[in-house]
C-alpha cells in the first residue's frame, strides 16, 4: 500500500566530465518524477547534480535542463567525496534516490517503482537492478564471459531482503541514514568498493534493505570501456574492492586475519579454476572457456591482492568513474 503522506525526494547525480550522458539522464527525468507524482506518495522532487570537475563543465548542461536543477561543485576529487556530498545536499529530504550520469530509467516508472517497494515493504533502503547497453553489439568474447551480465540478482522477486548495493540505482531514507552516522569511507575514494561497504554497515546498523526487480535503469558503456582489457580491470578491480570491504566490515583483529585467509584462498582457487578453463579453451578453441577462465583469472588475482591490503584504482585522479 502507497504511503498516505508525500515524501520529499532528492535525485542525487554524481557528474564528471559527460556532457552528452548527463543531457540524455536529464532528459529522461521529467516524465520519471511526473508519474512518480501523479500516483501519489511523492510529493517535492529536487534534482541535485553534483560536478566533482572544478571547471564546472556540466553547468551549462545544467542551465539548459528540461527541468529545474541544483547545481554543485565538489572540488575534492573521487567517488566519495561526491556522494557524501550528494548526502549533505539531499539533507532536509525524506528520501535521496542516487543514478549515475551515464545511465537513465528504463522507464517512467522508475521513481514510482523504487518509492512503491519502500512504502509496500516499510523499507530504509531500496535497490535496482542495472542493465548494460550499447549502441553497437559487443566484444562476442566480453559476452561470452559474461563480464557485464551483473547476474547474481536475476530472478531475485520484488521486497526480497538484500545486505549490500551499488549505489547506481538506490533509494535511500535519509532519516535512518542520519540516525546512524553512516557516511562513505574515504579509503575507497579511488578504488571503488564505498558503495557495498555503505550499505553493509547500513545494513549492519539494523536497516531493512529490499529489491525492486522493476525499477530497472540502463549503464549505457561508452566505446573506451568496451575493450578486453577494460572488462578484466575492471573485474579485478571488482574483487579487489570485495575483500577490502570485507576487511572494513571485519571487527576484530582476528576476524581480519579469518578474512584475509578466506579471500586468499578463494583468490587462488578461482585463479587456478580460471586457468584450467583457460587451457581446455585452448586446447578446445572454446571463445567461452577461454573468456571465462581470464574472468576467473582476474577475479583471483583482485582477491588475493585485496587480501594483503593492495589496492587497485578503478577510477583516477579526479572523477567518478
Amino acid at each position: 500500500m502507497v504511503s498516505a503522506r508525500r515524501e520529499s525526494v532528492a535525485i542525487c547525480v554524481p557528474t564528471f566530465r559527460r556532457p552528452a550522458d548527463l543531457t540524455r539522464l536529464l532528459a529522461a527525468l521529467p516524465a520519471v518524477i511526473e508519474t512518480a507524482q501523479d500516483a501519489g506518495g511523492v510529493g517535492e522532487v529536487v534534482v541535485i547534480v553534483i560536478d566533482n570537475d572544478d571547471a564546472e563543465t556540466a553547468r551549462t548542461i545544467v542551465s539548459e535542463a528540461p527541468l529545474p536543477v541544483r547545481y554543485v561543485v565538489e572540488q575534492e576529487r573521487g567517488v566519495v567525496a561526491v556522494r557524501n556530498r550528494a548526502l549533505d545536499e539531499a539533507a532536509g529530504n525524506d528520501l535521496a534516490v542516487f543514478i549515475d550520469d551515464d545511465e537513465t530509467p528504463a522507464d517512467a516508472r522508475w521513481l514510482l517503482q523504487l518509492t512503491r517497494t519502500r512504502a509496500d515493504f516499510d523499507a530504509d533502503v531500496v535497490a535496482g537492478p542495472v542493465r548494460t547497453v550499447t549502441d553497437v553489439p559487443l566484444d562476442t568474447w566480453i559476452v561470452a564471459g559474461g563480464f557485464f551480465a551483473r547476474s547474481h540478482r536475476v530472478g531475485l522477486e520484488t521486497g526480497s531482503p538484500i545486505e549490500r548495493a551499488a549505489t547506481n540505482n538506490l533509494l535511500l531514507d535519509l532519516r535512518f541514514v542520519e540516525r546512524s552516522g553512516t557516511r562513505f569511507d574515504p579509503r575507497f575514494a579511488r578504488t571503488g568498493g564505498e558503495d557495498s561497504l555503505f550499505t553493509s554497515q547500513l545494513h549492519a546498523r539494523g536497516a531493512r534493505m529490499v529489491w525492486c526487480a522493476e525499477a530497472v535503469v540502463l549503464d549505457h558503456l561508452p566505446e573506451k570501456r568496451r575493450t578486453r582489457a577494460h572488462a578484466l580491470e575492471r573485474t579485478q578491480g571488482m574483487a579487489n574492492a570485495g575483500a577490502r570491504v570485507a576487511l572494513a566490515l571485519a571487527a576484530s583483529p582476528a576476524r581480519r586475519m579469518v578474512v584475509r585467509l578466506r579471500s586468499s584462498a578463494s583468490g587462488t582457487v578461482r585463479w587456478m579454476a580460471g586457468a584450467a578453463r583457460g587451457t581446455v579453451g585452448f586446447v578446445l578453441r572454446s571463445e567461452r572457456l577461454l573468456a571465462i577462465g581470464a574472468r576467473e583469472r582476474a577475479r583471483g588475482r583482485g582477491s588475493i591482492a585485496g587480501a594483503r591490503d593492495r589496492t587497485q584504482h578503478l577510477y583516477g585522479g579526479g572523477g567518478i568513474r
